[in-house]
């Protein structure tokens, strides 16, 4: 008798393994930044942010995925902490994100940050840059990807 597919099972499914490892690996961000008050959700908004400074909110949903809805809360809770300020153009139409200089200068207290959590992840550069294409083409194949 031979075994069939089961979709059902948790072990054929695709989206646990991602999602779990993604959960693993973004508890490993928290005790390096939870002593500067940050979540690694706001993490990644200021690792936007340190790349290209003023931009507007709709451009950094596009970059980390996220909609205004999830962005504006973690946006207050940024500016309320120093790291942001937020302005308009001159027509008004586009909030734009600029970096307080307490904002730049928290990427250099966090500069351990990228080595200890990859120092976690115990994959060869080869498997890492593999799995790192791999999450973009899936991004990519579901519509997701900018």
């Amino acid at each position: 008798m031979s075994e069939s597919f089961d979709p059902f099972l948790l072990e054929n499914q695709l989206c646990f393994p991602l999602y779990a490892a993604s959960k693993a690996v973004v508890r490993k961000y928290e005790p390096l930044l939870s002593p500067f008050g940050i979540t690694y959700t706001q993490y990644i908004v200021l690792l936007v942010l340190w790349e290209k400074d003023d931009i507007t909110v709709n451009e950094l949903g596009q970059r980390v995925y996220l909609d205004s809805g999830t962005l504006s809360p973690l946006l207050r809770k940024l500016e309320a902490k120093g790291y942001i300020t937020k302005s308009r153009k001159e027509d008004g139409r586009y909030r734009r994100l600029l970096l307080t200089e307490e904002g730049r200068a928290l990427k250099g207290k966090l500069s351990n940050v990228p080595s200890s959590v990859g120092s976690c992840i115990r994959l060869s550069p080869e498997e890492a840059k593999a799995l790192y294409d791999l999450c973009y083409k899936t991004l990519e194949s579901v519509g997701e990807k900018q």
